[in-house]
């Protein structure tokens, strides 16, 4: 049975920082192409950053403040969040993929609110 179990959301003052963490059992996600969404309410999920074999990708929300990496010793990857704003608010949501094959975990919420 494959999991990605996601944590380190919670509260935060604008300007503050979270890191995300996301641990894969079940898969090698050092083949999988492992992603950040997040989504807000009342939007549509949205990408936020990509981590694959060819290097680290992001969208714009995210780039600049946000890193995505991974330790595939521990199986995980994670979004390191900098300078976070109001509208960054919003569940984020781990994601493998592999050909025909992905995987959800069951997301966490990050609040950026003074």
């Amino acid at each position: 049975q494959v999991q990605l179990v996601e944590s380190g959301g919670g509260l935060v003052q604008p300007g503050g920082s979270l890191r995300l963490s996301c641990t894969a059992s079940g898969i090698n996600i050092g083949i999988y192409i492992m992603r950040w969404y997040r989504q807000a309410p009342g939007k549509q999920r949205e990408l936020v950053a990509t981590s694959r074999l060819g290097g680290n990708y992001y969208e714009h929300p995210a780039k600049g403040r946000f890193t995505i990496s991974r330790d595939n010793s521990k199986n995980s990857v994670y979004l390191q969040m900098d300078n976070l704003k109001p509208e960054d608010t919003a569940v984020y949501f781990c994601h493998a993929a592999l050909a025909t094959n992905e995987y959800w975990g069951q997301g966490i919420q990050v609040t950026v609110s003074s």
